[in-house]
């Protein structure tokens, strides 16, 4: 008989074997790329607004790429746990047919800023780069927004999922993240996109096929 420490891990491993989208959704190999492309990028930010001398937005950034580094290792286990425990106490046994909406409209979203992202990465000068960045901000932050907006009909309920997304809209809209990623004109945030679209699209279609 398992032990009392032990039994919660045992009854989520259950969960998840019997349930394929949970399975699907919260790979280990795209949630760890996860993990590791934010740290890189949220690092950079934090040296960026440094350069600056924003110091009190270098620290939060720097908070929270600690947190994430604390994800490689294995703090990652926790968060896994927390993340698939909240999207199966909320996520897993509804009808999920208006969730699969949204999140296919957050693929769409994903698409644009994707669009936006190769656009300005092949910008060589810096000065253009910087030219770009004032020209199209305002419509790439639009496009965020309505992600963020998408994402929080989807993860409706309190929890760990909804708590993330929280946390990245304050930081994007209040906290200048998106501008500052743009002016860094790296491939990481490129990454981090993709492997959201990614996980995205897995969770739409593991929707449609429960409404099947």
């Amino acid at each position: 008989m398992a032990d009392n420490s032990s039994l919660p891990t045992l009854i989520f491993l259950l969960l998840l074997l019997s349930t394929p989208p949970p399975a699907e959704s919260f790979s280990y190999g795209q949630w760890r790329t996860l993990f590791s492309v934010a740290h890189s990028l949220m690092k950079r930010v934090a040296n960026l607004r440094a350069s600056r001398g924003d110091f009190s937005g270098s620290e939060r950034a720097r908070r929270i790429a600690e947190k994430l580094e604390r994800g490689l290792g294995l703090g990652f286990w926790r968060g896994m746990w927390s993340m698939g425990w909240d999207y199966m106490r909320n996520y897993a046994w509804r009808d999920m047919a208006a969730s699969s909406r949204e999140m296919l409209g957050a693929v769409s979203d994903l698409n644009e800023l994707l669009r936006a992202l190769n656009e300005l990465t092949q910008i060589e000068s810096g000065v253009d780069k910087a030219a770009w960045v004032r020209n199209k901000y305002q419509n790439v932050l639009r496009v965020s927004e309505s992600l963020f907006r998408r994402l929080l009909q989807v993860f409706g309920q309190s929890g760990a999922l909804r708590e993330v997304v929280l946390t990245l809209q304050r930081e994007v809209v209040e906290g200048g993240l998106l501008k500052d990623c743009l002016e860094l004109g790296s491939n990481d945030l490129k990454g981090l996109i993709q492997v959201i679209k990614d996980l995205a699209l897995q969770f739409s279609s593991s929707s449609d096929r429960d409404d099947l």
